[in-house]
């Protein structure tokens, strides 16, 4: 078994090990394992099934991840992206009054545009063209934007009306715990434990089961509830409706969230080349596309790469069997989906803060005595947590950083293509607004 596996993931050629890849995998499964119900919770909004929303949002991360291991050889998983799911509820449904069948119908054609585009190579072809301070920058900016995911979920960042956001009770038990696990991790990370994520995540969970601040599983195995949203979609009504600006926004918002993660992602776990540029990225954004594909199918909406991957990198995954390994257990989850319940928001939190932490580390690579670089990077980096938008960053980042480049008689020093996207942003935030 070890020796096929090492055939296909190519194990001592990117200095890993069947057991570390496994822990990676776990690792990023239990920071990913809040969509298996949230998902569902901002779907059914929407009118869509919860068993089939979240039997959808399992197998989708299941088929994206396995490609993604098995094509691209990355440690890097996917599921329905968030904020996606709440466009597609909340302004797609809720707002324009389409039926949510309708709405599956526009992801599904969505898919079908990202999958031509990748085929074409032209998202290749936009991921090699992004320059590489701004490659850095996203790797910074999604590390502070996770740290401010987990603090959120920690509930030491809370919203306020005055300053936006502000203290948390920092005294309150889930608090307390999450703090103590982000404390727990460190000190096990610094002291050379490769699996200090899951037993801090773990530690965590035991403790809020203990305190009564989380549910023991009320059973073991549910059978899912595939039939009410498998094939529901309905392509033809989007078709006829003419959801032009729908299927932009998936489109748009998908194509450059999932760059800005590959980007960051890829800078973390040292896959970028000195050029800038990361190898097999076609085939890892055409994981991405079939993904999207087979989750309009299943019932939920866009499937994206998610930036919880860097918990598993930081753990030492390094190949696809990481993302192999999440794909395996998000299949599992669909049959044993009230123990994935048990982990609570701020058992996970510790392992983002501390993603968010090495992942900042990206900064040092950035020119800041070069000002057409700094502002750029630095309004990329900014954006991501205070948006709550890896695409908002990228799209101030790619705005400014032609413009610097042209108003200050350096042109040259940007592709064609940065100039070509920089537009597109531009048109898109004049005719979409900000969604």
């Amino acid at each position: 078994m070890t020796n096929l596996l090492e055939q296909i993931f190519k194990l001592r050629e990117n200095n890993t090990t069947v057991r570390t890849e496994i822990a990676a995998g776990v690792t990023t499964f239990l920071t990913m394992a809040y969509i298996i119900f949230v998902n569902p919770s901002i779907l059914s909004e929407a009118g869509v099934p919860f068993s089939g929303a979240l039997f959808a949002t399992c197998v989708s991360a299941a088929i994206g991840s396995l490609m993604m291991g098995l094509i691209a050889n990355y440690p890097f998983a996917l599921a329905p992206g968030m904020g996606l799911n709440a466009y597609f509820t909340y302004s797609v449904v809720k707002v324009m009054g389409y039926d949510w069948r309708v709405a599956l119908g526009a992801v599904f054609i969505s898919g079908v545009v990202f999958l031509v585009l990748t085929m074409a190579r032209i998202r290749a072809m936009i991921v090699d063209a992004i320059p590489m301070t701004m490659k850095t920058a996203v790797a910074a900016g999604i590390g502070l934007f996770i740290a401010f995911i987990g603090l959120k979920n920690a509930g030491v960042i809370v919203a306020s009306p005055a300053t936006f956001v502000t203290l948390g009770h920092v005294i309150s038990k889930p608090t307390l715990l999450a703090l103590g696990g982000l404390l727990i991790t460190g000190v096990l990370m610094a002291r050379g434990f490769k699996s200090a994520i899951i037993i801090g995540i773990l530690a965590v969970t035991a403790a809020a089961i203990a305190f009564k601040l989380t549910k023991l599983p009320t059973g073991v195995v549910q059978w899912p509830d595939w039939r009410s949203t498998f094939g529901q979609l309905d392509i033809r009504g989007a078709l006829k409706l003419g959801l032009f600006d729908v299927v932009f926004v998936f489109l748009f918002v998908d194509l450059f969230d999932t760059i800005g993660s590959l980007m960051g992602l890829g800078r973390q776990a040292g896959y970028l080349t000195a050029d800038g540029k990361m190898p097999r990225v076609n085939r890892a954004l055409f994981a991405d596309a079939i993904a999207t594909v087979a989750g309009s199918l299943f019932g939920t909406s866009t499937v994206v790469t998610y930036i919880e991957s860097a918990t598993g990198v930081s753990e030492g995954g390094r190949t696809g069997l990481t993302a192999t390994v999440v794909a395996g257990l998000f299949l599992l989850a669909a049959f044993f989906s009230p123990i994935a319940g048990a982990i609570p928001p701020f058992a996970t939190a510790p392992a983002l803060i501390i993603v968010g932490a090495l992942m900042i580390s990206a900064v040092k690579a950035i020119d800041w005595d070069d000002i057409t670089e700094a502002i750029p990077a630095f309004l990329t980096i900014l954006a991501m947590p205070l948006t709550f938008s890896i695409a908002n960053g990228l799209a101030l980042g790619f705005i400014f950083y032609p413009l610097m480049k042209l108003l200050t008689g350096r042109a040259r020093e940007a592709s064609p293509l940065v100039y070509v996207l920089a537009v597109l942003f531009v048109l898109r935030y004049i005719y979409l607004g900000t969604e």
